[in-house]
């Protein structure tokens, strides 16, 4: 989980470093070819059952909405200072709460419906309509709350066909979709990259990669209550980098607001574990009578 981190940071560094001279789209194509190139001997390796599945639409919807999410978050990441757009990207974790009740159908308390209000209310802290101040609302944080809903789409997504389809399947469709999913953008925004730009590019990619891959490997074998806070170690990494290289440093308000949306965020992680748990240990229950 900690190399998750510093990967991720390492990653939305060098988006905002190349950010100038690539568009969110363009980066976004080249993190998905080079994804895909990771992914591609497995592809060959299982070649049809690679993509074996009864739902293909879901997995188009999902894909899509993975794209999209990226290219709006490349965009933040690349307009808005690091630690602001880390910040925001958390409000995920917010969106499950009616997205699990309105798509998978599962019960919300008024615990969890309370801590998505808090946490909503640390978001609205940390932009501060009509203040007047370098935070504000506008197009970058708009983008970086869009991300985090079409990103929360797609982790119910996940759940949803996870019950019947390996994770291997999910990430062979989300890079091979990704890649023809973002071609348009990168069409309309296209440039030939010089040598040592492509060498960012494609370290980009691979750490994306590497990324996702250290914080499902994370999460599978160590406790998911004691995993997921550790995911928040990014917003000190980003804090450190963004004020190095990029003379950044937030201001009070962001600082607030964040450990609002942590807390909250938190709270309902805790509660979704303590769930969990409390379904498998019925399961074991049930089994043993």
């Amino acid at each position: 989980m900690v190399a998750s981190a510093v990967g991720f940071t390492a990653m939305t560094t060098l988006i905002k470093y190349l950010g100038d001279d690539y568009p969110a789209s363009l980066q976004t194509f080249y993190r998905q070819f080079f994804g895909f190139l990771i992914m591609l001997p497995v592809i060959l390796k299982h070649r049809g059952a690679a993509f074996a599945t009864t739902r293909p639409g879901i997995l188009i919807f999902r894909s899509a909405a993975g794209t999209v999410g990226m290219i709006l978050s490349f965009y933040a990441f690349q307009k808005m200072p690091l630690a602001d757009a880390n910040a925001l990207s958390f409000t995920r974790t917010l969106w499950l709460v009616p997205l699990a009740f309105f798509v998978v159908r599962e019960p919300v308390g008024p615990l969890r419906i309370g801590a998505a209000v808090v946490g909503f209310v640390g978001v609205m802290i940390m932009l501060r309509p009509g203040a007047g101040h370098a935070f504000a609302i506008g197009l970058p944080a708009m983008a970086m709350l869009a991300s985090s809903f079409l990103f929360a789409l797609t982790i119910t997504g996940m759940k949803v066909m996870t019950r019947d389809h390996a994770p291997m399947v999910l990430l062979v469709w989300s890079a091979s979709l990704g890649l023809v999913l973002a071609l348009p953008g990168a069409f309309l925004a296209w440039r030939w990259p010089e040598p040592f730009d492509l060498l960012l590019l494609a370290a980009m990619g691979v750490l994306g990669t590497i990324t996702q891959g250290c914080y499902i490997k994370g999460m599978s074998i160590g406790d998911a209550g004691a995993m997921a806070p550790i995911d928040y170690i990014r917003l000190v990494f980003t804090v450190i980098v963004g004020f190095a290289l990029f003379q950044e440093v937030p201001g009070i308000w962001t600082v607030v607001g964040a450990g609002v949306v942590v807390v909250s965020t938190l709270f309902i992680t805790w509660r979704e574990h303590a769930a969990n748990k409390a379904k498998m240990a019925a399961a074991a229950l049930v089994q043993a009578v």
